[in-house]
């Protein structure tokens, strides 16, 4: 009896098929549209509101 079970894959094996020719071209359009959807995603978040970042009250000058 012969084993014929794939050898396990390892992140270096995966890297190397990421980086040939075709899967190049989706890998690179995969982490574009992930880069864009992460910033848009960021951008849509309201930031909190702080009783300190309002600014002072303005006061008339007394003469």
């Amino acid at each position: 009896m012969t084993d014929n079970s794939p050898p396990p894959r390892t992140f270096k094996g995966l890297l190397r098929w990421a980086m040939t020719p075709p899967q190049a071209w989706g890998v690179y359009l995969l982490a574009v549209l992930l880069v864009w959807l992460v910033s848009f995603y960021a951008g849509s978040l309201k930031p909190k509101k702080t009783p300190e970042a309002s600014p002072p009250a303005v006061s008339a000058p007394k003469s």
